[in-house]
């Protein structure tokens, strides 16, 4: 069985990774927001263990409603899910230390979103492992 992967899962108001690995972060924290929401980014910040270094993990990160279920929104190409899907792989750079965990980073910046008032949860599956981050959207009075 392979080491699982750890990670944070952080909203903030801007974000953006740097080639270097680090992410900047403006308003990070928070877990409320009005409708609808304001633009905002999602932040992982990944530790992959040693012996999966070099592999290809799955990422998806989707966002759901009160109800576990995802979010669907009108788009110019119709109806649509809001996230994302892709694939994350780690090198192992030289000189680190056999069994170090190695860093991965990512700001994903999201535009304003016609959301209603509710709960609200960004799901991320890495490596068949689930991370979440929930937020409330409020009505703007």
């Amino acid at each position: 069985m392979a080491s699982p992967v750890e990670a944070q899962v952080i909203l903030c108001d801007a974000a953006v990774a740097d080639p270097s690995g680090k992410v900047h972060m403006l308003g990070a924290g928070w877990s409320r927001m009005p409708s609808p929401t304001t633009p905002h980014a999602v932040v992982l910040l990944i530790k992959v263990p040693w012996d999966r270094a070099n592999q290809k993990l799955p990422l998806v990160l989707e966002l759901r409603g009160p109800d576990g279920e995802p979010i669907e929104l009108k788009s110019p190409t119709g109806v649509a899910t809001v996230g994302l899907r892709t694939e994350l792989e780690v090198g192992r750079p030289p000189g680190v230390v056999s069994g170090s965990m190695l860093d991965a980073s990512f700001a994903i910046n999201i535009p304003a979103l016609p959301l209603p008032p509710g709960r609200y949860e960004w799901h991320i599956e890495l490596a068949e492992q689930p991370f979440a981050v929930f937020f409330a959207v409020h009505s703007a009075s």
